[in-house]
């Protein structure tokens, strides 16, 4: 745990959030700022502060937080649709520096920019 990290704070309780669901190694939390009706944050338990700091050793844990938006998904009511975004580093817009991944669903997107 790094002692200032806010994910980390939430991931041993020592901050309330929202959990939508957790494993051993990942929390599902409620964004606190959402920007879409349906706007989780998939965190992995393990500190790591972005995609740059994963490894090889992280390969099962990545796969896992994108199977856990498959999941997500699958308990949506009408559209199982969804977007993913990973904000990765400052210039990115990365402002919590604890990889996490932006579950974002609940409506249609194609009045926005599409990736």
């Amino acid at each position: 745990m790094e002692s200032n990290c806010v994910f980390c704070k939430i991931i041993a309780r020592q901050l309330p959030s929202r959990i939508i669901t957790e494993t051993d190694d990942i929390i599902v939390i409620d964004n606190i700022a959402p920007k879409t009706p349906i706007h989780y944050l998939i965190i992995p338990k393990k500190h790591v502060a972005d995609i740059n700091g994963l490894n090889q050793d992280d390969t099962k844990l990545a796969g896992d937080m994108v199977l856990m938006a498959k999941q997500l998904s699958e308990g949506l009511s009408g559209s199982q649709a969804f977007r993913l975004s990973v904000n990765n580093g400052s210039d990115a817009g990365q402002v919590v520096f604890h990889l996490h991944i932006h579950f974002l669903a609940g409506m249609k997107f194609s009045d926005h920019i599409h990736v």
